[in-house]
């Protein structure tokens, strides 16, 4: 608050955990989704944003972590704020991944044992497969992509604008 003597005269701010993750497709325009071995759902490879990294930085060291790769990423597609009761404020980067060749692919190996395996699946698969919220966001992220746009989300949903 512009004026506050102290922090006691400040009202209360978000204070949001950042994450950021890649979505990769293959060559027929399927999406990379991952097995964490510390959670029962699928989900892409990414994580959180550690202090001085920015949601890009985290991203790229995220997808060199988990999957052995260092693939190009591309530009920011989604921004998600998605706070969760029982863990706090987030917002939610995904970046385009772009398209995985097969070689790429075969190298992909799982070098910090948080992931376990890793599939393809169609657009249309995820509902099945994911949580409600990270398929709406990965939806969204795709149609993204597709339209050569950023987008802002709440909970996985686009925020009317107008």
């Amino acid at each position: 608050m512009v004026g506050a003597v102290n922090d006691q005269e400040a009202p209360p701010f978000a204070q949001a955990r950042a994450a950021a993750g890649a979505l990769f497709f293959d060559d027929s325009g399927r999406v990379l989704l991952v097995r964490p071995t510390y959670k029962p759902s699928m989900d892409i490879p990414g994580g959180y944003v550690e202090p001085g990294e920015t949601p890009y930085e985290a991203c790229i060291r995220e997808v060199q972590e988990e999957l052995g790769i260092q693939p190009a990423v591309g530009r920011l597609l989604v921004v998600d704020w998605a706070p969760l009761p029982k863990e706090g404020d987030k917002v939610l980067f995904v970046f385009d991944g772009g398209t995985l060749d097969g070689e790429l692919i075969k190298q992909i190996r799982f070098m910090d044992n948080e992931l376990s395996a890793y599939e393809f699946h169609t657009i249309e698969e995820l509902d099945g497969l994911l949580i409600e919220r990270l398929a709406r966001r990965l939806k969204a992220a795709a149609a993204a992509r597709e339209l050569g746009k950023t987008v802002y989300l709440e909970h996985g949903q686009a925020v009317p604008t107008e």
